[in-house]
């Protein structure tokens, strides 16, 4: 039998401590706010957030939730922390708020970041000639440079940023609960009051909190379970894109150039015969490849960047964009079982295949994994054969993306170079907001990659601190 703990009140409710969360109650208390604000986090704080892989060499799937993706700062504290400067990249928040704006609030996050430790070189600037060569070549290929500023946090500098940025939170009044899910909103009528959390490890006592704005911004670990809440509450909200590909990786040789040039090449294309959206992400220079758990088992691929721990090799991924239109409503399910079906064929594990052999028509065996000059960074990756799970459509595309690549990074679609999977970005369900981010429901807000408007640490804390301006701007407006 469950039991009932005491009703709580807040001025305002976070739920997820993620960069949107975060930077919300950051910019409140930046302009003076006085609300209380109280966030909500399934996950533990980032100085308890430890991955046991580190010495147990392979996944122990933690429970109740994976360090990696759940805790304080979210999927940021334990990704290569790298901070995109152009509002070009990022996702769709431009479209809503309008470019200007976009660009001038990363310029003021970024001086946040700065604040709190980040590191104060920026990749990807100057070069002029060497980045006229790369783009010449990717026009000839037919994909599209999108020029970005880079500034690398790195994956343990991150954790400590992200650490005093908590320290700060607690300092002055935020009221953190950890390691509390949140079950459900309390909407009644068109208006949210508040919502019912539950303690993540025991799920027997409940709470409720109710709150004047309640915020959701659970990353992209959290876009299925909102998506649940938009059809529970009818949450204005429409199916947008999600992302299925794989994590691509060579010898750091083969990136030389484009590595010491940019740092991160984000190329784009539209490859024949279904031209849908194909592109890099999260390109990292000497880094390692990392396995993520979802709440439901779910193994998906990844990749860490550190800052002073370095491998042989580089990893990006390779996203091909699917657009779903009616009848099917279910994008992130589809994702989803596209992942599972991969899982299923690693016994659980990620997959991983030589390019060579994916041309060949054949799978990839441990042994000639070990006889390569391409080594696994993710040292319990399954060899196997990711085409038996990955749909025709995407398969096509990023063979035929790697190819036009391979123009702009001779080597890259090499016989040894090495193709990981399931790798998948769950924001598709887009929520309908207004520019201040205004749900249908009176009171609720969406922030970051749950809502379908960002994808990446800078454009969700963007979307925060534009959250926070709203809310101490309206408590100045009624102190007047």
């Amino acid at each position: 039998m469950k039991e009932e703990w005491q009703m709580k009140h807040a001025d305002v409710l976070i739920i997820g401590a993620g960069p949107g969360g975060i930077f919300t109650a950051l910019e409140m208390i930046k302009r003076g706010s006085e609300k209380k604000i109280v966030i909500v986090e399934k996950g533990k704080p980032v100085e308890k957030r430890h991955c046991p892989k580190s010495k147990t060499q392979q996944c122990v799937n933690c429970k109740p939730y994976c360090h990696i993706t759940t805790g304080f700062s979210g999927a940021g504290a334990f990704s290569d922390g790298k901070l995109s400067l152009s509002y070009e990249v990022g996702g769709d928040l431009p479209t809503l708020i309008g470019a200007d704006l976009a660009q001038e609030t990363i310029n003021y996050t970024d001086k946040i970041y700065l604040e709190f430790g980040a590191d104060t070189r920026i990749e990807g600037v100057g070069n002029e000639k060497e980045v006229k060569d790369i783009r010449k070549r990717a026009i000839q290929a037919g994909l599209k440079l999108v020029d970005c500023p880079i500034r690398h946090l790195g994956t343990e500098k991150a954790q400590e940023i992200y650490y005093s940025i908590e320290q700060y939170l607690l300092e002055h009044g935020v009221e953190i609960l950890f390691e509390q899910v949140c079950k459900d909103l309390l909407v009644e009528g068109n208006v949210c009051k508040g919502a019912v959390i539950e303690d993540a490890r025991k799920h027997t006592q409940e709470e409720t909190i109710l709150a004047e704005h309640v915020i959701v911004a659970t990353g992209r670990k959290g876009a299925d379970w909102l998506e649940r809440l938009c059809e529970q509450h009818d949450i204005a909200h429409q199916p947008g894109t999600v992302d299925i590909g794989v994590r691509v990786e060579v010898r750091n040789e083969i990136m030389e150039d484009v590595n010491n040039v940019l740092y991160e090449s984000k190329l784009i294309g539209y490859p024949l015969p279904f031209k849908n959206k194909v592109r890099t992400f999260c390109q990292n220079p000497g880094g390692f490849v990392s396995q993520e758990n979802y709440d439901n088992d779910l193994a998906v691929v990844n990749g860490h960047s550190y800052k002073d721990l370095k491998s042989d090799n580089t990893n990006l991924a390779i996203l091909c964009s699917h657009n779903f239109t009616h009848p099917f409503n279910q994008p992130i399910a589809y994702a989803q079982k596209v992942g599972e079906l991969t899982n299923m064929l690693g016994d659980g594990k990620i997959l991983v295949q030589r390019y060579g052999d994916i041309l060949g028509g054949k799978r990839t065996w441990q042994k000639e994994l070990s006889q390569s000059n391409v080594r696994p960074s993710l040292p319990d990756a399954v060899a196997g054969d990711i085409t038996a799970a990955m749909p025709y459509r995407a398969m096509t595309n990023i063979i035929n993306f790697i190819q036009a690549v391979d123009h702009v990074v001779p080597g890259f679609a090499s016989n040894e170079t090495l193709l990981y999977s399931p790798e998948l970005k769950f924001y598709s369900n887009r929520i309908k907001m207004t520019p201040e981010f205004v749900t249908n429901i009176q009171g609720l807000h969406c922030l970051g990659d749950s809502s379908g408007w960002t994808r990446g640490l800078m454009m969700a804390s963007v979307m925060g601190v534009l959250m926070g301006r709203q809310l101490s701007g309206e408590e100045k407006a009624a102190e007047k």
